[in-house]
């Protein structure tokens, strides 16, 4: 068990806002739960972080990453921030479940350890502080089906339960997830100062972040200029992030300002879902009553988030012109790469004109049925490598196969065949199945994990962490992960407390 030995790293440990000052942050001790037990851990994730495997034995891990204690040289944290919340202001937030334990040096850069679900903070308010095992195990598991998938995100280091109740819409048992990332910094951090009129903390906590996280801009003129080149950079970052979720059918579900990460990071899974049918009105919270973060107009809604960010920008750049010139950028950028990112879904080689077109018209035909999402780019991939030795109504049959109505798929087809006249089909296939996964984490594959980890059994949870890590690979053990969704799958019902 190496209970001799004691734990590394404990002379690397930093404040993630050590240079700021108390204004941005609380020190809190985590409130310790009974009878804690590891649920899964991410020996991946340490791996890449450079943590010895014999680690995972030690009893004090395990009561560190629970909340039972704090591990030596860290300083637990809970920071400040606000925001709009569906649209409408909330004043202030905060870490009201999240403690960060500070910044530790590791093999792959500086990364914040944040445990979610240790207990009450001064920012809790009507909350109890704690994280439920059922969303705990979707945040753990979703992380890193989207770092699989090579879309940014905060990663997913542990997940501890224990037998201690917390009243949800039903009494549930407790969980905390640790968390790691460069940082957890926010749109709403900034939204904090300066709805509070406290410019001289937003621009420290500005500074911070691009001293921190964007070196380059330090090369750019302090001042105005710096500061509009930040809010173009995050513009930026959100824009490629947008695009990548709408390109595996992606839907965070609660997209208020206090959960968008000004590092472009997919951060706080609640009530997210991959798409199961196409369908691009569709609201994965059932409490989203308006609709406002269904799946299509997630695009827009990060539009309107990086609005906010600009409004609190100003008492920093000054000029709403120049404001407005780096926000309007994301209406320039998201398009072309949303549009680069489904082309390369279909393989296509170079830009033509009417790529566009291509994939709306196909993306149209989709949303008519509503058909399996990820089957169907899955299909599309092996079909198109088949093209070279087998005609195309054989070589697409199994994507035909996917529509009811036939003639919407057999209008697009040639147009899609046209534009792959002068490539190498194989290599086009090859390529497609590295962008277009076979696995992703539906709703009621999490699901299924819950109800198993509910009575002791963590094997599914192990199970998909597997495949979700790899999911462009075939893990033929694992055929029944990537089937469709069973019928009781529509009826599952997540809200931001999940």
């Amino acid at each position: 068990m190496h209970s001799s030995q004691t734990l590394e790293f404990t002379l690397t440990w930093r404040q993630s806002f050590d240079a700021l000052g108390t204004a941005f942050y609380n020190s809190v001790q985590p409130t310790p739960l009974s009878r804690v037990h590891w649920v899964a851990r991410n020996k991946k994730l340490a791996a890449q972080l450079g943590w010895p495997e014999y680690l995972w034995q030690r009893e004090d891990l395990l009561s560190a990453l629970s909340g039972n204690s704090v591990l030596p040289g860290s300083q637990p944290f809970a920071s400040v921030y606000s925001g709009h919340q569906f649209g409408v202001w909330a004043g202030q937030l905060g870490d009201g479940r999240a403690l960060s334990f500070g910044v530790l040096q590791t093999a792959i850069g500086a990364q914040e350890f944040q445990l979610k679900g240790a207990g009450l903070t001064p920012y809790s308010r009507m909350g109890d502080g704690r994280a439920v095992l059922r969303s705990s195990i979707r945040e753990f598991l979703c992380s890193e089906a989207m770092y699989g998938l090579g879309i940014p995100t905060t990663r997913a280091f542990s997940l501890c339960g224990s037998p201690d109740r917390v009243l949800r819409e039903e009494v549930e048992t407790a969980a905390v997830v640790t968390r790691v990332a460069p940082s957890f910094l926010r749109f709403g951090h900034l939204q904090h100062f300066a709805s509070n009129g406290d410019t001289a903390s937003l621009q420290a906590l500005v500074d911070h972040c691009i001293e921190q996280h964007f070196p380059h801009l330090l090369a750019v003129q302090t001042g105005a200029p710096r500061y509009t080149a930040f809010l173009a950079h995050v513009t930026r970052l959100t824009a490629e992030l947008l695009a990548k979720w709408q390109a595996v059918g992606f839907c965070h579900g609660v997209m208020n300002t206090d959960n968008m990460s000004l590092l472009g990071l997919t951060i706080d899974y609640g009530p997210f879902q991959f798409l199961d049918g196409f369908d691009p009105g569709h609201i994965c919270n059932h409490s989203d009553h308006q609709g406002r973060y269904a799946y299509a107009r997630q695009p827009q809604v990060a539009y309107w988030n990086l609005f906010c960010l600009g409004q609190a920008m100003l008492p920093l750049i000054h000029d709403q012109d120049m404001a407005v010139a780096a926000l309007e950028t994301f209406k320039t950028d998201y398009p072309l790469l949303a549009d680069h990112a489904f082309a390369a879904k279909l393989g296509l080689e170079g830009s033509h004109a009417d790529d566009h077109g291509l994939i709306e018209s196909l993306l149209n035909t989709l949303a008519v049925e509503k058909t399996d999402f990820t089957i169907f780019w899955r299909r599309l991939s092996h079909a198109t490598g088949l093209l070279s030795a087998q005609p195309p109504a054989q070589a697409f049959e199994k994507v035909r196969d996917l529509f009811i109505n036939h003639e919407g798929w057999d209008r697009w087809l040639p147009a899609y065949l046209l534009r792959l006249q002068a490539q190498d089909l194989p290599q086009t296939g090859e390529r497609m199945l590295k962008t277009n996964p076979k696995f992703v984490l539906r709703n009621h594959l999490g699901e299924q994990a819950i109800q198993q980890a509910k009575i002791g059994d963590f094997s599914g949870v192990d199970h998909l962490l597997t495949v979700l890590q790899a999911p462009f690979d075939e893990h033929p053990a694992f055929e029944q992960f990537a089937g469709f969704p069973p019928h009781w799958a529509s009826s599952i019902s997540i809200s931001c407390s999940s």
